[in-house]
């Protein structure tokens, strides 16, 4: 037991959001709540939250998590759910070192002693993927994702299509299973035509083919290949993901940990997919601290699939990657594909604080990317 006697926030390079509580027995727990592009709008909401759960009891998890989506009225949406899953990360993380056990010890205990991971190549304007997919395996992986495509016209060459073809048979001829990104940047016509030329080439699944708000013509699209469908990163909640399930178009749902509240919500969405035979593959191109949140609830979840991993990801170009800021980054270790199921007390991983505070300083936040046309058109990233 133990009330919330501070909250900070951290904001670090390349692109995250770390928080830390300490209760009044001087506990301290850390969370993330890493929103690409929009930290400051995050921070706000933060400053808010803060004043508001002093003195609260820590341990009361559930209670804080819905007090912040209940009792503020307004909820749901990216900004809001990602500086409650930093709350909620690091709540839970608290409450397990106090109790000297790892998260996944209190919430039933592991299913799994590894986790299939993958990791990226490509950049978000794909090249060199034969290089980049022959050192993802001298790394440990066997299977990676990259981006389909570069910004993409609403109706655009079939040269488009059969270059996404070539790179997905270059990848996988070194022997590596792969998935194909959409980012959300394809739209209805290409996606159709991207879908029927990738199917004999067998991709792992398809990510974000469209945009989730476009929940029909995702349905349709999931009707017309054999490919399974992801998505899931920009959905914020159970309630967010639900419509998707009940109409069958997704196959693995990605929920971002650092964007659906938290470990308490990703758990309900992993249970609640499990209904539908829908299997779970966490997205996590973030920080260390979101990764070893994701681990945990991972190791107990039956319908769990992959694993996303930010090392080397292209934006990580600050030099900052998901071993800085720990310090026992041996815990990302692959070997044939997996990592094992950190065995520490909380998260799992040891955070070097005097480094988390001397990064911060005067840290810029990250923009996100502006993709524009060969006429000036504003394309998604």
């Amino acid at each position: 037991m133990g009330l919330i006697s501070s909250m900070e926030y951290f904001r670090v390079p390349p692109r995250w959001l770390f928080i830390k509580i300490t209760d009044d027995t001087g506990a301290v727990g850390w969370g993330e709540a890493s929103l690409e592009g929009h930290t400051q709008a995050v921070e706000g909401c933060l400053d808010a939250w803060f004043e508001r759960y002093k003195g609260l009891e820590a341990d009361d998890i559930e209670n804080i998590w819905q007090l912040s989506w209940r009792g503020g009225f307004y909820r749901g949406g990216p900004v809001f759910m990602s500086a409650l899953a930093g709350i909620d990360i690091a709540l839970w993380d608290l409450k397990a070192r106090k109790l000297g056990v790892p998260i996944h010890q209190l919430l039933g205990g592991k299913v799994r002693n590894k986790i299939r991971v993958y990791a990226w190549i490509g950049g978000d304007r794909p090249d060199d993927v034969v290089a980049q997919a022959q050192s993802r395996k001298e790394q440990g992986f066997n299977t990676i994702k990259m981006n389909g495509t570069a910004d993409t016209a609403w109706l655009d060459s079939p040269s488009v299509v059969e270059e996404v073809v070539q790179r997905l048979k270059a990848v996988k001829e070194q022997g590596l299973d792969a998935a194909v990104d959409f980012h959300g940047r394809v739209h209805k016509p290409m996606a159709k035509r991207l879908a029927k030329a990738l199917e004999p080439h067998a991709p792992l699944f398809i990510e974000e083919p469209l945009l989730s708000e476009h929940v029909g013509s995702i349905e349709q699209l999931s009707r017309l290949t054999t490919i399974p469908i992801a998505l899931g990163e920009r959905l914020y909640s159970r309630w967010d993901a639900r419509p998707f399930l009940e109409n069958g178009s997704v196959d693995v749902l990605q929920p971002d940990i650092c964007h659906v509240g938290g470990i308490s919500e990703l758990r309900r969405i992993a249970a609640m997919c499990e209904v539908y035979d829908v299997g779970i593959a966490p997205h996590c191109p973030l920080g260390p601290i979101a990764l070893a949140a994701n681990v945990q609830v991972d190791a107990t979840t039956p319908n769990f699939a992959i694993q996303e991993m930010g090392i080397g990801m292209h934006y990580n170009s600050t030099g900052q990657d998901i071993s800085s800021y720990i310090k026992n980054p041996e815990i990302w270790k692959v070997q044939n594909g997996h990592i094992d199921v950190a065995s520490g007390p909380g998260l799992g991983i040891e955070i070097d604080e005097v480094q988390v505070r001397q990064l911060s300083e005067n840290s810029v936040p990250w923009p996100v990317p502006e993709f524009r046309g060969p006429c000036g058109e504003l394309r998604e990233w």
